[in-house]
């Protein structure tokens, strides 16, 4: 969702959204939108998804635009990302979200 439209559905301006957006949470609407969108591209790199497949499927322009957001997130490329010890895949809280697309659990019993 753009911010014009968020705005405009909470019934504030734009200027008014950014401001208590940034108050609450301590960033802009567009730094955690990234942020949501790199949460959701590292979960499907860590399900074994190729990174041209997750640049799309994430909403990136191309895959080169994917692999400088993991870069500036995490420092990483995406392959050493979607190997990230830190970066399980919890089978219980991505129930069904991955489900027919070859997902391999990386999660440890």
């Amino acid at each position: 969702m753009r911010v014009d439209g968020l705005a405009d559905e909470v019934g504030w301006s734009r200027k008014r959204l950014w401001s208590r957006f940034g108050s609450q949470l301590g960033m802009t609407p567009r730094r955690a939108a990234r942020l949501v969108r790199f949460d959701h591209a590292s979960h499907l790199l860590a399900a074994g998804h190729a990174a041209a497949r997750v640049a799309v499927e994430s909403g990136y322009v191309d895959q080169s635009h994917l692999h400088r957001e993991v870069a500036t997130f995490a420092g990483l490329t995406p392959t050493a990302l979607a190997a990230a010890p830190w970066l399980a895949v919890d089978d219980v809280a991505w129930r069904g979200r991955f489900a027919g697309r070859g997902h391999i659990s990386r999660t440890s019993g």
